[in-house]
């Protein structure tokens, strides 16, 4: 008796270690990119697994510039559409913050409640409907909204932010400092249906990342 239910102990520890690898976000194996990327796991920290390429922040319904960003996840060459690639974004609020919730965990104690993920099909596309963020009270930072890259088989990484063009902080010297990560982030807004603004930004896999 005391080998059988050694031997189903034994058994039910695989079972649930075999369980654990195959729900895993991210594998061990994924190859390191990018560089120093601190907080760039929040990519993995979405809760529902059916995942599409389209999202709406939490904002949206707010009071505030109503925005819709779109566009096409590429590889590396810059034309075939990348499917199944996760895009993390998160940005603050109209006053410029990151607004936590009372029981926010894990990233979303530093990155507030406005994000969203998004996962491509076999076009490449994407769109996220939010709203135009707030530069930081008291700062001279430019608006902008942080994205994160998760493509299979490589650790999460970092691209240049999104940034409006016409943005009175958005200077030549800032201009200047952009890494063009993923491609160019400054986008511009235009105006769209029922005054919601649009704006287009593709992204090339691995573009000016390091390690790539």
């Amino acid at each position: 008796m005391k080998n059988f239910i050694t031997t189903s102990l034994l058994v039910t520890a695989m079972i649930s270690m075999s369980c654990a690898q195959t729900n895993r976000k991210e594998s061990a194996t994924d190859k390191v990119v990018g560089g120093d990327c601190e907080g760039c796991e929040a990519a993995l920290e979405y809760d529902d697994e059916t995942l599409n390429a389209v999202d709406t922040l939490p904002d949206f319904n707010d009071i505030g510039p109503k925005i819709l960003v779109t566009g096409t996840i590429f590889h590396r060459d810059g034309k075939t559409p990348a499917k199944d690639v996760i895009l993390y974004i998160y940005h603050t609020n109209q006053q410029g913050i990151y607004p936590p919730t009372g029981n926010a965990k894990g990233w979303a104690k530093r990155h507030g409640y406005i994000r969203g993920w998004i996962k491509t099909g076999d076009d490449g596309k994407y769109r996220f409907y939010t709203l135009q963020p707030a530069s930081y009270p008291e700062g001279k930072n430019p608006a902008h909204i942080h994205p994160v890259v998760k493509e299979p088989g490589l650790v999460p990484y970092w691209i240049d932010e999104y940034l409006f063009e016409g943005d009175p902080f958005l200077t030549p010297q800032e201009i200047g400092h952009q890494q063009k990560r993923g491609g160019n982030g400054i986008v511009k807004v235009f105006a769209g249906k029922d005054g919601i603004g649009v704006m287009q930004r593709d992204i090339v896999l691995g573009m000016n990342i390091p390690g790539y």
